[in-house]
């Protein structure tokens, strides 16, 4: 009897044991959670953070996700360390771009982020600045910031940045500097010759800080700025010392909602810009509306502008598709430039290449389709290989830009070479120089621009000094003929339509084009002789001519005048 109650019993003991391991099993264990969860788009970290602020007490969860310009320098006035001396400055100029996100542990959110510090090493590599990758926490009870490097990972330079890919003003800052300031390729390298590549390994980089609101002084009274302030420090790892002294940190949040302003402020611009453009483009088409005057206007130039119109549209549109926040104003402006190459200059561009072929109109429409073919595959194997030049040249990206920016030269030569009677007009002239100057001057030139683009005054004057020089000779040749410049000596030898003839042959004195009479004996400047021997009034073979370059009376070509 005691032998069968021992047994139940020890079942009923088993029984209990599995169901309480089931149970431990299957229950989620909260405190095991990993800190960090899924990122969040900035819309949905700032309604979160508003969220715990209703719900937690007497304490307001500030979300501090942003970017932060402040300065650093050495507590001791000079780095005392002799570990690494490539700090050789005192103090500069720091960016702190962070992203905070919300945890299931109360009052804690995970950042990542980085730290730029400028003006930093002197050395022989010319790295003027230190990349430090951060990753930590922020307990928002207490305002405390905790960051450590996140260091001794082999990253390539697209993983680097992944943390931030929700931070518009960190995009917009990458991708102007990575098309006007250096590649990839080139950041990655640099980032391998710099001395922090080093420090990383071997030291342990610790960012203790201070958080605290402070109110705007501008006229939004209502918002509010974050500001920080706190120490770094570099212990070594084992008992090789501190790497460098220990650095105070301060920093202020950036106010995005005036970056976004800027943005939406150069969009306009841009699309204003493309606006007049168009104008200017229809004021020259109308100018030289006929075969004669379209064969005076160079298709390199043409073709050249129209190029740089189609970089600037994929440039825009690229930069609202990465900053989705911007997209409508960037696609505005990528629009108006699509429209300006896409429709009016490539128009144009057909209509000067109809009027060097007058030969071709008459022949059958497989012919001019080959023509057709073969111009456009031209246009469109330039803008690639442009593209790939302009990414294995990168470094070389203002040489570049003024190259680009020549595009008044091959009008210049083309007036030289077919000694063309004003083939611009002079409202095009001054008004493409003036719109195709504001955005490299807002990019090189503005000091306060949204693309952070450090200002390169010397550029800016050489590319203002080689667009006027530029307008200032067309316009010459515009008002006082298109070889003015040129000496004489070097001209090559021009037909003169005024010169003598045989008055003892008979020929027919009637011109042709007003049918009246030619008094053979009045001056010769009042009467023209083409090459094939036909004659006809100054003013009526002029104004022909400004028509077509052809002889009225046998349709051959003629030489200008």
């Amino acid at each position: 009897m005691k032998k069968r109650e021992i047994l139940g019993l020890g079942f009923e003991w088993q029984v209990i044991f599995w169901l309480s391991i089931w149970l431990a099993i299957s229950q989620q264990a909260l405190g095991l959670r990993p800190i960090r969860e899924k990122t969040r788009s900035w819309s949905d970290e700032w309604l979160f953070g508003r969220k715990q602020e209703a719900e937690v007490g007497p304490f307001s969860a500030w979300n501090i996700t942003g970017t932060y310009r402040g300065t650093w320098k050495f507590l001791n006035s000079v780095n005392s360390s002799s570990k690494f001396q490539d700090f050789q400055k005192e103090n500069g100029n720091s960016v702190v771009e962070l992203v905070a996100v919300p945890t299931k542990i109360t009052g804690v959110h995970y950042v990542q982020g980085v730290v730029v510090f400028h003006d930093v090493f002197d050395n022989e590599q010319n790295v003027g600045g230190a990349q430090i990758n951060l990753e930590g926490v922020y307990i928002w009870p207490f305002r405390q910031l905790r960051l450590v490097a996140n260091s001794g990972k082999e990253s390539d330079s697209g993983q680097e940045d992944n943390n931030l890919l929700s931070n518009p003003y960190h995009l917009l800052g990458i991708f102007s500097s990575q098309v006007f300031q250096e590649s990839p390729r080139d950041r990655l390298l640099k980032r391998k010759l710099s001395p922090v590549n080093e420090m990383e390994k071997h030291c342990n980089i610790e960012i203790a800080a201070q958080v605290s609101r402070v109110a705007s002084s501008e006229n939004n009274g209502d918002k509010n700025y974050y500001y920080m302030e706190g120490l770094m420090e570099s212990p070594g790892v084992g008992a090789d010392g501190d790497c460098f002294s220990p650095l105070f940190l301060n920093a202020t949040s950036v106010n995005v909602e005036v970056y976004y302003n800027k943005a939406v402020n150069y969009t306009l611009m841009v699309t204003f810009v493309s606006f007049l453009q168009v104008l200017l483009l229809i004021r020259q088409m109308e100018h030289g509306n006929t075969q004669s005057g379209a064969a005076k206007v160079s298709i390199v130039m043409i073709g050249q502008q129209a190029i740089m119109d189609a970089y600037l549209c994929l440039l825009h549109l690229t930069a609202g598709i990465l900053v989705e926040s911007l997209f409508n104003a960037f696609a505005t402006a990528a629009f108006f430039k699509f429209v300006v190459f896409s429709i009016f200059e490539m128009r144009y561009l057909l209509a000067i290449w109809k009027a060097t072929r007058p030969s071709n109109s008459g022949e059958g429409w497989e012919t001019m389709r080959r023509e057709l073919s073969f111009l456009y595959s031209r246009f469109y194997g330039l803008l690639l290989g442009g593209i790939l030049i302009m990414y294995q040249f990168h470094n070389y990206m203002q040489p570049i830009l003024l190259l680009m920016y020549s595009f008044w030269i091959p009008q210049i030569v083309a007036n030289v070479v077919r000694d063309s009677r004003k083939p611009l007009h002079p409202y095009y002239i001054l008004g493409m120089t003036a719109t195709r100057l504001a955005i490299p001057l807002y990019v090189f030139g503005c000091p306060h621009n949204f693309m952070r683009v450090e200002p390169n005054k010397v550029w800016c004057i050489c590319l203002c000094t080689s667009m006027g020089l530029q307008a200032v000779i067309l316009l010459l040749q515009h008002y006082f003929g298109s070889r003015c410049f040129v000496p004489r000596q070097m001209l090559p030898e021009k037909y003169n339509y005024h010169r003598r003839f045989n008055r003892d042959v008979s020929r027919n004195t009637d011109c042709v084009i007003c049918m009246t009479a030619i008094d053979l004996r009045q001056h010769t400047s009042d009467f023209m002789i083409t090459p094939c021997e036909h004659f006809f009034h100054s003013g009526c073979l002029q104004r022909w001519m400004d028509i077509k370059m052809e002889c009225p009376t046998c349709r051959r070509s003629l030489p200008p005048a």
